[in-house]
């Protein structure tokens, strides 16, 4: 593969122009990563409203009908169902791990097997999150173990 980078000027709009031989799963991943790094989120913290990176974002986790984004410093709420985080982060490195949460495996530090089946991911915030045994053969797929 090639990568050209060409510098532009400021009254000129950036673009990304991928030319490949066919859209395969790793194509079309790295398409979506490119998508879900340049848009913002936007959400609330208390009563304040404010815009943060997606990639600063550990995991979602849903509690009593409301989704709650957990950052390194910091925990947001957004307006969004899980099933619609997921639906956005589709084909990036954001992964449902149980019903109730969804996990950024970019700042996951390690894995190990926990019981009945489970696993347990620790955070490079040193959090520590399950990993639902039903969601252990996808993750298994997913990181090409």
């Amino acid at each position: 593969m090639k990568i050209i980078i060409e510098d532009i000027g400021p009254e000129e709009e950036e673009q990304i122009i991928i030319r490949c031989k066919s859209v395969d799963e790793s194509m079309m991943q790295l398409i979506n990563s490119i998508k879900a790094k340049q848009e913002k989120m936007t959400v609330r913290q208390g009563e304040r409203i404010v815009q943060i990176n997606p990639q600063g974002i550990y995991y979602f986790e849903a509690v009593d009908n409301k989704v709650f984004i957990y950052l390194e410093q910091g925990i947001y709420e957004t307006k969004l169902k899980l099933y619609e985080v997921e639906k956005q982060y589709a084909g990036t490195d954001f992964f449902r791990v149980s019903k109730s949460v969804i996990l950024n495996l970019s700042k996951v530090k390690s894995f190990s097997p926990s019981f009945n089946g489970r696993f347990e991911a620790l955070m490079k915030n040193g959090e520590r999150i399950m990993i639902s045994r039903q969601y252990v053969p996808l993750l298994k797929t997913k990181l090409g173990i």
